[in-house]
């Protein structure tokens, strides 16, 4: 797992309309990159949808949102459009870009082990560098607990 303080591994990945979005092109802005493990599931639209509710308040803190998942381009495309998400949506069909950044992991379900995503959220600062981890992630009340995390790395906290 990757850990805070670190470079951030780069990366470059289609979004939802097949535009390669790469690590490199964003240097200078604040990333907020997070995993989720599938498009159209209820936790993951919960998650997209708050995100999406949150993006203002981001782009206030030059702040960029990247979700990324195993999903096709088009799943995002279609993911997007059905719930009127205003995020970017990377698609990580490989798996190579989760495994560098340690989110791609075995789970348990119903007693069946396989490799799977595990919901986790980076937040890189615009040298990047790895400036908060959040694990495991539980969707309530997540995206505020990013937001508040992301101003007091700024300097903005309330």
């Amino acid at each position: 797992m990757l850990a805070i303080n670190q470079e951030a591994p780069a990366f470059c990945l289609p979004n939802q309309d097949d535009v390669e979005i790469c690590s490199r092109d964003l240097r200078g802005k604040w990333i907020i990159l997070y995993f989720y493990p599938r498009d159209n599931t209820p936790g993951c639209t919960t998650e997209a949808c708050e995100f999406t509710e949150a993006a203002p308040d981001f782009s206030d803190l030059d702040a960029i949102i990247l979700g990324v998942s195993a999903d096709s381009t088009k799943k995002h495309r279609n993911f997007i459009e059905k719930k009127a998400l205003g995020i970017t949506l990377l698609s990580d069909e490989s798996t190579n870009m989760m495994q560098e950044y340690g989110v791609w992991q075995l789970k348990k379900n119903y007693g069946k082990e396989y490799m799977g995503i595990v919901r986790t959220t980076f937040i890189i600062d615009p040298e990047g560098v790895i400036r908060a981890i959040f694990e495991k992630v539980r969707v309530k009340e997540h995206v505020a607990k990013v937001k508040e995390k992301l101003q007091e790395l700024q300097g903005k906290g309330e």
